[in-house]
């Protein structure tokens, strides 16, 4: 019981932390959107905008070089690259608007844009 006393004011810093850390976490999921299209961007230009709703496998680059991006269940992932890293493939699948994968040898750019209201208002009134 002496150390709390001595620690006090310790326990109270670290459960505001932990009560703002929640919430913040509460409002980031509550106010998080899924995308409607996928934005394929290579050196700094929009070669393909692809629908969320629609599967699809895209060969991006040249022919067995490059990047496979595959589209499907909402969501946009990289599948295959021949960059040494392999940074785009191990970042998995995106779905929620603003979400990105970056290929940087490639140069590519895929960014996850538009998409409906999840019907929640970051307003009041």
């Amino acid at each position: 019981m002496e150390w709390l006393k001595t620690h006090r004011n310790d326990v109270i810093l670290i459960a505001v932390l932990v009560a703002l850390g929640g919430a913040l976490m509460l409002w980031l999921g509550l106010t998080r959107q899924t995308g409607g299209v996928a934005r394929v961007q290579i050196d700094g230009e929009t070669v393909m905008e692809l629908p969320l709703s629609q599967d699809a496998r895209v060969e991006l680059g040249e022919p067995g070089r490059g990047n496979l991006l595959i589209i499907e269940d909402g969501t946009a992932r990289v599948e295959r690259a021949d960059c040494p890293d392999q940074v785009c493939v191990r970042q998995g699948a995106v779905r929620y608007n603003g979400e990105s994968i970056v290929c940087l040898p490639h140069k590519l750019i895929v960014s996850i844009e538009g998409g409906g209201s999840n019907g929640v208002d970051g307003s009041t009134g």
